[in-house]
């Protein structure tokens, strides 16, 4: 445990912003898995509403720093690929 008082104060602050980045993290993880769901089981409309949803979080999680910029473009990009495979088929 910390000496000195802001420390400690500091340490409360810094596992409550852990516990908000972690939640946001899972909540950008299951959209985009219920993504993947709905185009593994070919359900377009689904596919649709799932890839608004995946978009922005994503999207959130990038303006708040969790993950990095390219990599949520990299993530969106793979999902619309993925949503347009669905078209051609």
């Amino acid at each position: 445990m910390a000496n000195i008082k802001s420390s400690a104060k500091r340490a409360l602050l810094i596992e409550k912003e852990t516990a908000k980045n972690r939640a946001a993290r899972s909540l950008m993880k299951t959209n985009i898995k219920k993504f993947d769901a709905a185009v593994a089981s070919d359900d377009r409309e689904t596919a649709e509403t799932a890839l608004k949803a995946a978009v922005k979080t994503v999207d959130r999680a990038a303006t708040k720093n969790l993950i990095h910029k390219n990599k949520a473009a990299r993530r969106k990009s793979t999902m619309t690929q993925k949503l347009n495979e669905m078209e051609s088929k």
